[in-house]
């Protein structure tokens, strides 16, 4: 079961980078001119947010069962990359990223000035958006990396 929900969770986040960017694209078309900020274009940050989520509680689920929770609390695994990584690098990082999605999400339900909107929710977008990339374990990545589709 643990192995089908890494591939779910390695899969989701092809989701995630997805409804990123087209979050972003939305919010810069909005940014430039007197464009109204309507229900459409608060759809694909309240996506993002939804599929932001579901990947927070695979991995969650994954941290507890993978063992990696043991790892954080049992010490001595700053000086081991991998283990630092698993056990604290990659669940600090998307946490920080989903609160910056939340965040952008949150600006879109205020009631203030569309362009403002726009712009707020574009720039916690890519914030978010940065740092999950920053930790998401790439190929490139020496020892933590992971394939690009897992399990095909």
């Amino acid at each position: 079961m643990a192995t089908g929900m890494l591939h779910l969770h390695n899969f989701l986040r092809w989701l995630v980078l997805l409804f990123a960017i087209w979050t972003i694209i939305n919010s810069m078309s909005g940014m430039g001119g007197g464009k109204s900020f309507t229900a459409k274009d608060k759809r694909p940050a309240l996506f993002l947010m939804i599929s932001a989520d579901i990947q927070l509680l695979l991995g969650l689920f994954l941290y507890f069962n993978k063992g990696w929770f043991n790892v954080l609390t049992s010490g001595g695994f700053m000086g081991k990359t991998a283990q630092r990584f698993w056990a604290m690098e990659h669940m600090v990082g998307m946490i920080i990223g989903i609160v910056f999605i939340h965040l952008g999400y949150s600006v879109v339900k205020k009631n203030i000035d569309d362009a403002k909107k726009f712009k707020k929710l574009f720039w916690f977008t890519l914030v978010g958006l940065l740092v999950i990339l920053a930790t998401i374990p790439w190929p490139f990545r020496e020892i933590v990396g992971r394939p690009l589709f897992p399990g095909m």
